[in-house]
């Protein structure tokens, strides 16, 4: 039986980071794996380096998601 990593979330943190490569850095694109590394950080309750990135990475997401609507809304009253 494996032995559990001394590092939570190690392996969601690597797929985070291999996704980004392969999207061109662009966390939207990644949301799904962003979401379990979440998930993995609330299980371990934050108690992970590699859960210190997981909010500022949610925040983009967010954020470009409400440009992205704000520009939505303009262009089909425009």
């Amino acid at each position: 039986m494996p032995q559990p990593s001394k590092e939570p979330c190690k392996k969601e943190a690597c797929d985070i980071q291999a996704c980004l490569s392969k999207n061109n850095f662009m966390p939207q694109r990644c949301r799904k794996v962003i979401e379990q590394l979440q998930s993995c950080c609330e299980k371990c309750e934050y108690k992970s380096t590699h859960c210190a990135s997981v909010s500022g990475l949610l925040k983009q997401i967010t954020k470009k998601e409400q440009i992205q609507q704000t520009k939505l809304k303009s262009a089909k009253q425009g």
